[in-house]
């Protein structure tokens, strides 16, 4: 019986331990979950000095990683625009940042050329852009810190009303000669003629300075200084398509032209010796003897270049104003050099012992041919199987002005401080 007593009191001791340990355990546990939920949970960090303390991310301290670009990016017109006119309009600009990267093209993948300002807050084109055609723009700024803002849209250009085309000399992959200019007749008068020559590229290589020149609004030849040099290849570039030449009238073409310059033949005739000698490559190949006009229809003085080419060609006075005085139906190897009527053709109804002794034309020089141009052997024959588009005729001595650069294409009758004026 007395071990009852102290064998339940040792009970009851170890039972309030074991409690008390319990309590503790329990304790730490609970401690343990609060420092989990402290680290993991959004209230305080290990630095926050307590409660409600923030870090150096939350007081500014430190740089905030993932934020959003500054830079904002403004296109017009705006996207989904329609109508939009082909100059003028489109424009890119950066805010609170610098544009570094801006691309413009059509549905086909053609790029617009443009340029962003030095000071990178805006893009503009160089050239105009077509009418009729949707574009997309992408654009990126990037701000002070690097960090960069993108934007895209897409435009349609306006379909015109009204176009006009320039109808273009010499052709598309022909040899001429040296003295063929690029000649471009428009369909409308030009009242912008800057905006239209801007958009038309003439290259030649070897290289060489080439200048445009207008007759009137709706004519723009281009040249160099001096004839072309033999060998030559020539490229023109028509963009055109969506140019404004005059208020509400748009260019509708686009097109590559090239062509090559071949030998150098400059024929000089000499209306007083009644001759015409013929260089080729700096050399006299061939001397003809010629009648040029007679006192009263004299043959126009100047450089003058072959534009077109007619084995046998009617002739008519009336059309170039001299009535009835003539009309001739089979007149064989003419050679245009002027818009005015003036030819180098065959003759073969004046005497033989006419040529190189007597000027009896109209105005053209005329040499000894056969009626049909069937005979290979007469001068005018020889001289029309070895003359191209192009090639120059020089008319000196005659008791007549000087040809004016714009009939036919003459411009190497205006001096070049005067045509690049």
């Amino acid at each position: 019986m007395n071990g009852q007593p102290i064998s339940g009191a040792s009970v009851g001791a170890a039972g309030r331990r074991g409690r008390r340990g319990g309590v503790r355990l329990q304790a730490l546990a609970a401690g343990a979950l609060l420092l989990v939920l402290t680290a993991c949970g959004g209230g305080e960090t290990a630095n926050g000095g307590g409660t409600g303390g923030q870090g150096p991310a939350a007081q500014g301290g430190g740089k905030q990683e993932n934020a959003a670009s500054q830079a904002v990016v403004t296109i017009l017109p705006k996207d989904g625009a329609d109508s939009v006119a082909t100059s003028g309009v489109l424009k890119v600009t950066a805010a609170q940042g610098k544009l570094t990267t801006v691309t413009v093209a059509d549905s086909k993948g053609t790029a617009v050329e443009g340029k962003i300002a030095g000071d990178g807050a805006s893009w503009s084109p160089t050239a105009h852009l077509a009418a009729a055609t949707q574009y997309k723009v992408h654009a990126i700024a990037k701000d002070a810190e690097g960090r960069e803002s993108a934007k895209d849209t897409t435009f349609t250009t306006l379909v015109p009303k009204n176009t006009f085309i320039g109808q273009y000399t010499p052709e598309d992959g022909s040899t001429v000669g040296v003295g063929m200019p690029v000649s471009i007749n428009f369909t409308r008068g030009i009242t912008d003629p800057e905006a239209v020559e801007k958009a038309i590229k003439v290259t030649a290589e070897p290289s060489v300075p080439i200048e445009g020149h207008w007759f009137g609004n709706d004519r723009l030849d281009f040249r160099p200084e001096d004839y072309w040099a033999a060998g030559t290849k020539v490229t023109v570039h028509l963009n055109l398509d969506g140019v404004e030449g005059r208020p509400g009238v748009y260019g509708k073409q686009k097109k590559t032209i090239t062509f090559t310059i071949g030998r150098r033949q400059v024929s000089t005739v000499d209306a007083s010796a009644k001759t015409m000698k013929i260089e080729r490559d700096g050399k006299i190949i061939k001397t003809i003897p010629i009648t040029a006009g007679a006192p009263s229809t004299t043959t126009y003085n100047g450089q003058m270049v072959i534009s077109e080419k007619y084995k046998v060609t009617r002739m008519n006075g009336a059309t170039v104003g001299f009535g009835g005085e003539y009309d001739i139906k089979d007149v064989p190897h003419a050679m245009r050099l002027s818009t005015s009527g003036t030819f180098v053709h065959g003759n073969y109804w004046a005497s033989a012992g006419t040529f190189g002794s007597a000027n009896v034309s109209h105005g053209c020089v005329g040499l000894q041919d056969a009626r049909g141009a069937g005979n290979s052997s007469m001068p005018a024959a020889w001289f029309y199987d070895r003359s191209i588009i192009g090639d120059v005729v020089v008319v000196k001595n005659s008791k007549d002005k000087q040809i004016q650069p714009e009939n036919g294409l003459n411009g190497w009758n205006m001096d070049w401080s005067e045509w690049i004026k």
